[in-house]
């Protein structure tokens, strides 16, 4: 328990140092197309609201990690959602896969034509957020490598969760046992001693 316990820590301790940029950059983005008056496209949206949860979720279970162990199956279970929807999030934002962030406003069918303000139609009527492209570029390569990395994560965390609940339920069958093995002694040593105290010497 005390092994899987410590890889469950280390894995929670990675989401939580992946999620605190990711949902950063993804804020960054939410603000702009807010600011602008446009909806935010699918593909961010997603990302940064399971970034939020994700990393709320991750602190939370981090800290309260001796109550976590009692409800490990549970939590495993969050971490199995969280983790399919990172590869929603991540399936929205694949085409950032294959841009190239040294000239990314070029080349038809770039997802520079589908960011709004922060691509070619903020561009057109100059968007302050439209300016600095290979910076938007940059941004959603990384936001799409550290969601890939949050799957691969949370999958972890999943494992050793169904592990530490294992070891849990485990050790509460093994003091169970002991527990009741114990006071069987004791009631029989306590049962011989007073059938003992009850005979009295038979006097001739």
């Amino acid at each position: 328990m005390v092994f899987s316990g410590a890889f469950f820590s280390f894995f929670r301790l990675c989401e939580i140092v992946t999620l605190i940029p990711t949902l950063g950059m993804m804020a960054y983005f939410v603000h702009g197309y807010v600011s602008s008056n446009v909806l935010t496209p699918t593909y961010i949206l997603v990302l940064f609201i399971i970034s939020v949860l994700a990393a709320a979720w991750a602190i939370f279970t981090l800290i309260m990690y001796g109550k976590t162990k009692r409800s490990a199956r549970g939590v495993a279970l969050v971490d199995l959602a969280i983790m399919g929807t990172f590869i929603a999030a991540v399936y929205e934002l694949r085409g950032i896969a294959k841009a190239d962030c040294t000239n990314f406003t070029s080349g038809r069918g770039s997802f520079y034509f589908d960011l709004g303000v922060f691509g070619s139609f903020g561009a057109t009527y100059n968007s302050q957020w439209s300016i600095n492209t290979n910076k938007t570029c940059a941004m959603l390569k990384a936001s799409f490598a550290f969601g890939i990395m949050n799957i691969l994560f949370f999958f972890m965390t999943f494992l050793f969760a169904l592990l530490v609940h294992h070891h849990h339920r485990h050790d509460n069958v093994v003091k169970e046992t002991h527990v009741r093995r114990h006071s069987h002694r004791r009631g029989s040593r306590g049962s011989q001693y007073s059938h003992r105290s009850g005979r009295r010497p038979a006097y001739v």
